[in-house]
């Protein structure tokens, strides 16, 4: 299973638009769009799992693509820097 990040999404989009977009290139597993934690409101992205063959399709058809005028950013999500905490609070390395 591949996670493909989905950036510069319009703040209109739902998952299921998402899904829809992506399905057209294969089989979508799941789709999770991101909201601010504070005010609930949409961030703009999210990510999209695909079995392989199909994400590195998905990624390559919907890349630079538009969406409500808004031109997507697609690639394979990379996995986050682990954070470190400190006595000081958070401590990145």
């Amino acid at each position: 299973m591949t996670t493909i990040y989905v950036g510069n999404l319009p703040f209109s989009a739902t998952e299921q638009d998402v899904r829809v977009l992506f399905e057209a290139h294969g089989t979508v597993e799941s789709v999770k769009l991101i909201n601010d934690r504070e005010t609930g409101r949409p961030r703009g992205f999210g990510f999209v799992e695909m079995p392989e063959g199909d994400a590195r399709s998905a990624i390559q058809a919907t890349n630079g693509r538009e969406m409500d005028g808004r031109a997507l950013r697609v690639n394979e999500a990379q996995e986050r820097p682990q954070r470190l905490r400190t006595n000081g609070g958070p401590f990145r390395r």
